[in-house]
């Protein structure tokens, strides 16, 4: 007889994972190493060193060992908070009529509101064993500020946090949780730093973006002593401490037997959608499914559908290593679109590689059609989710859609990163009917083409 299945599943403690998945040692072939700008050479250890913490730094570079153990202080944090609930949408299914199955994994259900808690954990956890005493970060919509502001409150750390201007002036809110959890807050660019000064002087009247505000929080991790920068998404190891929402996805829904058709997620800088589909991805490489993937993107900051499979820089201000990826370049500076996470210029170096060689799907969403999505999920799940998220429920209900037309039964996936309630100004802008869908031209492109570095 078959199971019922419960409107949320949830994994017992004992069954939450001990070791994160490692999605580079099942691919075939590995991404493109990082490059030192200064010596055009593939980046060492030493090289990363300055920047980023010592056991981080392994793990970026860790291409062998397909479970990384997590130890037993971080397990701990996490216990704080996981496991995030697996929830089947019944009502969602029934107001769309579809004979698809829709699960959404939900990673809301902290203070921080969202997914970035599961990094921030990690890499704060790192920091204090190393010793280090103070961190810089930078923050788009504010999730990753939140979340590594309330870690290091954890964990005793100093934090400074450089917020993206236009997200940190449409969501003031936000910034004051950060700052409640003791983190100081600049919006980016800011006076504060040389790289700053100068953007600043070149564009007076920008709203910032991410490779901004990531080149300032860089240039005072490296002019300040026994400090560090973190990084909320792109890079290896971010991605590879998301992936506790995939294993605990995957043993969700073998309780039940369940393996999904499609997997869907939001895609900014990639952390959270390589997170929830490295165990499934594994099973693809390794032919064991058929398992179709969604990364969505703001058709406004379209990296992966419109970008450009290049080396570039991973900041404005070219301070970082180069990374090579689908980007529009180092330079490109997004619309303030109401989806602050997802307005980096670049996508995660693995992404793009699984997307390059055809593993997965990309699509672009204008943010109404977003909002729209947004609505039918509130007032059929209960859930307000924020605008990132509901890049992944508009592919999910159109995914479900063609089902209906089709009739065929199949198992979504999605990943609910995390709730609105710092995003009112969007929903009233939309609810007003002031919402506009900017979309750039290929001219508007190609100017931060022009940014990108020459690498032989």
């Amino acid at each position: 007889m078959e199971k019922k299945i419960p409107h949320k599943i949830y994994i017992s403690e004992s069954e939450m994972p001990k070791a994160w998945f490692n999605i580079k040692a099942c691919m075939k072939e590995q991404h493109e190493p990082f490059i030192n700008p200064k010596t055009m050479k593939p980046c060492t250890e030493d090289d990363l060193r300055p920047v980023f913490c010592d056991e981080v730094i392994k793990q970026e570079l860790n291409t062998t060992d397909e479970l990384i153990p997590i130890p037993q202080g971080i397990q701990d944090l996490y216990h704080m908070y996981r496991p995030s609930p697996l929830c089947r949408a019944y009502f969602l299914e029934k107001a769309l009529g579809t004979p698809a199955k829709i699960y959404y994994k939900f990673e809301g259900n902290n203070t921080s509101g969202s997914h970035k808690l599961n990094s921030a954990m990690a890499q704060v956890y790192y920091a204090k064993e190393q010793g280090i005493t103070s961190l810089t970060t930078e923050t788009g919509a504010g999730q990753w500020g939140t979340a590594l502001s309330m870690a290091c409150a954890f964990c005793g750390i100093d934090l400074k946090v450089y917020m993206v201007k236009v997200s940190s002036e449409q969501k003031p809110h936000r910034k004051e949780v950060i700052r409640t959890y003791g983190a100081e807050v600049i919006p980016s660019p800011s006076n504060t730093t040389k790289v700053g000064r100068s953007i600043l002087e070149k564009m007076p009247n920008t709203g910032g973006s991410l490779g901004c505000a990531i080149s300032e929080a860089v240039e005072v991790a490296l002019e300040t002593e026994n400090c560090r920068y973190v990084l909320g998404s792109v890079l290896d190891h971010v991605l590879l401490h998301q992936t506790v929402i995939g294993l605990e996805s995957k043993t969700a829904l073998e309780k039940y037997g369940e393996t999904p058709d499609i997997v869907i997620g939001c895609c900014g800088g990639g952390s959270n959608f390589g997170g929830l589909i490295a165990p499934f991805m594994a099973d693809k490489i390794k032919g064991k499914a058929k398992t179709t993937f969604i990364g969505v993107e703001p058709a406004s900051c379209p990296s992966l559908t419109r970008g450009k499979y290049a080396y570039d820089f991973c900041d404005t201000g070219k301070m970082t290593p180069l990374a090579k990826m689908y980007t529009l370049g180092s330079g490109f500076m997004p619309s303030p679109n109401h989806s602050g996470g997802l307005r980096y210029h670049g996508m995660s170096p693995i992404i793009s590689k699984l997307y390059h060689d055809g593993y997965m799907e990309a699509r672009t969403v204008e943010q109404s059609k977003v909002f729209e999505a947004a609505e039918i999920f509130a007032r059929t799940e209960g859930i307000l989710p924020a605008p990132e998220s509901s890049h992944a429920i508009r592919a999910t209900i159109d995914e479900a859609l063609k089902c209906k037309e089709s009739g065929e039964a199949k198992t979504i996936l999605f990943g609910l990163t995390g709730t609105g309630y710092f995003d009112m100004s969007a929903y009233k802008n939309f609810n007003d009917g002031n919402m506009s869908d900017y979309i750039p031209t290929d001219e508007d492109l190609e100017e931060g083409f022009k940014t990108l570095p020459k690498v032989e």
